[in-house]
């Protein structure tokens, strides 16, 4: 008797370790982006979007004093591009070329008591037909029964990817019994596909975490924190206005060093986006969608454009 209690006792500790543990190192998950999450019609420009993450904490009582969390991640990702449709089979019409840019990518994430962030990454990947852009825009079409894709044979040529990025994040102010905040975030990309800069202020409301435990910073992940989190689930509404100043954009204007491409078009240097979106996040999942719209980013008769985005991430040890 003394033996099935001293089980039972043992079963019901290690069950509720499990369901209260406060944080998980590692995070796996996906986002989506789509023109057609938003109900309109419309399959143009920036037309679709796939990517997967893998990003692990590491031990943060080993950090320096004033480091709270220390990231890192592995991701996967595919762009699609395309003019008014993917139904364009005439150049002379084409308002933005046919393109798409596959990569993997190495990134590192500093989270600072201050709650102020910094990101650094790098991508190597390929634009072109290498991109399989084309096959992966007709697997979707012919699976769902959407219409015929025509124009690709005029996307851009291959071209290898080699691109540099850094990202700044930090906290102004939060208020209202921590339910109102207010931060900066700014980044700067150099490469042989994009390369320019932005700035924009961050907005959110609701159950909010401390920037370096949050999922808007995909930093709910931790590993013997220093910090306890101000909130075991999150749930707000976030709003970014940016502006974004471009230098150079391979999926419209071609390769840098050797452009053949057939249709190519120059890249407005300044292009304003907002983004707006709603986040759930428990310690085991998070859930988010947002819309993105951007002002005119072609020197063409293209008109400005706007996507929704998926993501859903899920955390373990």
């Amino acid at each position: 008797m003394i033996t099935k209690r001293f089980l039972f006792s043992i079963s019901l500790l290690f069950l509720a370790s499990l369901l209260h543990a406060q944080t998980y190192k590692n995070e796996f998950g996906f986002k989506s982006d789509n023109d057609s999450y938003l109900g309109q019609g419309s399959d143009r420009y920036y037309t679709n979007g796939l990517f997967i993450n893998f990003r692990h904490a590491t031990d943060q009582q080993k950090l320096k004093e004033g480091l709270e969390k220390k990231t890192y991640e592995i991701s996967a990702g595919q762009k699609m591009f395309n003019p008014y449709s993917g139904d364009a089979p005439d150049p002379a019409r084409q308002d933005r070329p046919f393109a798409g840019y596959l990569y993997v990518e190495g990134a590192m994430n500093w989270f600072k008591s201050d709650e102020s962030i910094w990101k650094t990454s790098v991508q190597v990947g390929t634009t072109g037909p290498n991109s399989l852009a084309k096959a992966g825009q007709k697997l979707m079409h012919d699976a769902f029964g959407f219409y015929d894709l025509h124009g690709w044979e005029y996307q851009i040529k291959n071209e290898l990817a080699l691109n540099l990025s850094a990202q700044y994040t930090k906290l102004l102010t939060r208020i209202a019994d921590n339910h109102v905040e207010f931060a900066v975030e700014g980044y700067a990309n150099a490469g042989t596909t994009f390369s320019g800069a932005g700035a924009g202020l961050l907005f959110r409301t609701g159950s909010l975490n401390q920037l370096f435990n949050s999922a808007y910073t995909n930093a709910v992940i931790g590993n013997n924190a220093k910090t306890k989190a101000l909130v075991k689930r999150e749930f707000y509404f976030y709003a970014k206005p940016q502006l974004n100043v471009v230098a150079y954009d391979a999926t419209i204007q071609g390769s840098m060093f050797n452009n053949d491409s057939p249709v190519t078009f120059d890249q407005k240097p300044l292009v304003f986006a907002q983004q707006l979106g709603v986040n759930y996040s428990s310690q085991r999942f998070t859930a988010d969608f947002g819309t993105i719209f951007k002002t005119r980013e072609i020197k063409s008769v293209a008109r400005a454009h706007q996507w929704g985005s998926i993501s859903l991430f899920y955390r373990f040890n």
